[in-house]
C-alpha cells in the first residue's frame, strides 16, 4: 500500500500531535486528513510553513503546562465534598464516577476539568474519604481529596425503655395483641 507524508495541523488520536510529519496510507491522507483540515501535504512550501507550526505548538504547550501546574496546586489543597443518596443501612444507591466529579469540581469550585483527567480505578461505591489521582498533562500529576457523604441521615437509636416495653407488648399471644381473653364462638356447619 502506498504511503505518503503528511504535516499534522491538529492533534490526531492515534497518530501525532500538531506539527508532527507522519507517513499514512495515501488515501487516508487524501480523503480523510487534508479534507478534513487536520493535516496538509508534504512540499516545499508547507515544510516552512512547519516551522511556525512547531513554534505555535511550543508555545501552546508552554503556556497549557503553566495553567496545569497552578491548577494542580490549587486542586491539591481542596477538599472536594460529594453527597450521595443511601439507604437506611448506609449502602449507596449507584456510584461515585469521574464524571460525578468532574461535574461537582464544576458546581462547587467553578473548575473545569475533563473527566477524561480524573483517573478511578473503579467508580467509588461507599461513603467515605478518598485521593483520586488527577492526570493534568503528562508532566504535571495532583491528587484530589473527594469526601463522600450520605445525604440521609444514619438512624437514631431506639430509647431502651420503649424497646423493652414492645417486647413484652405481645409475648402471650405470638406477636399479636391479647384482645382481653374474650373469644367468638366458632362457626358449626349446619346441614
Amino acid at each position: 500500500m502506498p504511503k505518503t507524508e503528511v504535516i499534522l495541523v491538529e492533534n490526531v488520536v492515534g497518530l501525532g500531535a500538531e506539527s508532527d510529519q507522519v507517513k499514512v496510507a495515501t488515501g487516508y491522507a487524501r480523503n480523510y486528513l487534508i479534507p478534513h483540515g487536520l493535516a496538509i501535504p508534504l512540499t516545499g512550501a508547507n515544510k516552512k510553513r512547519l516551522e511556525a507550526l512547531q513554534r505555535r505548538r511550543a508555545e501552546r504547550e508552554a503556556h497549557e503546562l503553566n495553567t496545569m501546574t497552578e491548577l494542580a496546586k490549587g486542586l491539591t489543597k481542596l477538599t472536594l465534598t460529594i453527597t450521595v443518596k443511601t439507604g437506611e443501612d448506609g449502602k449507596m444507591f449507584g456510584s461515585v464516577t469521574a464524571g460525578t466529579i468532574a461535574d461537582e469540581l464544576h458546581k462547587q469550585y467553578e473548575a473545569a476539568l475533563d473527566k477524561k483527567k480524573i483517573h478511578l480505578k473503579e467508580p467509588i461505591k461507599a461513603v467515605g474519604d478518598y485521593e483520586v489521582e488527577l492526570k493534568l498533562h503528562a508532566d504535571v500529576p495532583a491528587t484530589l481529596k473527594v469526601k463522600v457523604v450520605s445525604s440521609t441521615p444514619p438512624p437514631a437509636p431506639a430509647p431502651a425503655a420503649a424497646a423493652d416495653a414492645g417486647k413484652d407488648a405481645g409475648k402471650d399471644r405470638g406477636g399479636r395483641p391479647d384482645r382481653g381473653g374474650e373469644r367468638r364462638p366458632r362457626k358449626t356447619e349446619k346441614a
